[in-house]
């Protein structure tokens, strides 16, 4: 049994994890999968994510295995190949850990910027979305970016914190006027975006490569992906990744002051994931936006 099999016979994983002697060591994949590194005769290894328990949301692997091929088609950024699609399993070329250095920053920078440019037809994706396990309305949309934000981005996951208690009608109010404070001086066209771009969805590997992992991929404005990486501690060596990124494509006069509105969409879906624990993160990032 080797990866080259594998890669011939993907709908068989199953039957040759019950039958064949491959080894199995589970890995950390994230707070909702069960991640395994599985390793084959060859000595190759493949990277499987499933359903913890009970069938996994319908189109759940389906959105970010279309996510990671639709990113690797603009041969850009690297990200890992995917090798096995099942509707509850998600098997991925294994990528060796390494370190992040000053050098892949860089390149990591260069390529963001040409992945972004790359464009989308329009705002959200043809697959149905997630985000960690919430659904993301990907419905796809020629609506100008800041209306599209607001009502796709926003507006949902302010309505789900405010009804599990994790958030009031005082945080409801400024969100709004947030949401009124946006205009077309926001928009741009539709960027390929990664679309859940926090430093922990970085894999540094031992190629010296940035791989991007963990996608919830769709057309959106290019500024979230950047406003992401600058989350929870920001991503090693965030400056010179900017940096390399300005000398590709250049950002727009005032973007570090839209960074608060754009990383507003990841505290409200953490508030209407995980509840009250993410409420003054919300709070903070109000503070700091416009309206």
């Amino acid at each position: 049994m080797d990866l080259t099999y594998v890669r011939e016979h993907p709908h068989l994983l199953r039957t040759f994890l019950t039958h064949q002697r491959i080894r199995e060591t589970p890995v950390d994949g994230g707070s909702i999968c069960r991640a395994s590194r599985l390793t084959f005769d060859d000595g190759e290894s493949l990277f499987t994510k499933e359903w913890p328990s009970g069938p996994a949301p319908e189109g759940f692997f389906h959105a970010e295995a279309s996510g990671l091929r639709w990113l690797a088609s603009t041969e850009t950024v690297a990200v890992p190949e995917v090798l096995v699609e099942m509707p509850d399993l998600l098997g991925l070329a294994w990528v060796e850990h390494g370190e992040p250095t000053v050098q892949a920053a860089a390149h990591f920078g260069q390529s963001l910027a040409a992945l972004h440019r790359s464009g989308a037809h329009a705002f959200g994706a043809p697959w149905a979305g997630f985000h960690g396990s919430a659904p993301m309305d990907n419905t796809l949309s020629s609506d100008p970016w800041h209306e599209w934000y607001s009502q796709r981005r926003l507006l949902p996951y302010l309505r789900l914190s405010v009804d599990r208690g994790a958030l009031g009608q005082a945080e409801a109010r400024r969100v709004d006027r947030v949401v009124s404070a946006l205009d077309s001086g926001w928009d741009e066209p539709p960027a390929r975006l990664h679309g859940d771009l926090w430093p922990g969805n970085l894999l540094w590997g031992a190629d010296r490569q940035c791989w991007l992992v963990d996608p919830a991929a769709h057309g959106g404005h290019r500024e979230t992906d950047l406003g992401y990486l600058r989350l929870w501690g920001g991503a090693p060596h965030l400056d010179r990744i900017i940096a390399a990124y300005q000398e590709v494509w250049p950002l727009a006069e005032g973007w570090q002051e839209r960074v608060p509105v754009h990383q507003l969409s990841m505290y409200l879906l953490h508030t209407a994931l995980f509840g009250e624990a993410f409420a003054s993160g919300v709070r903070g990032t109000l503070a700091a936006c416009p309206g």
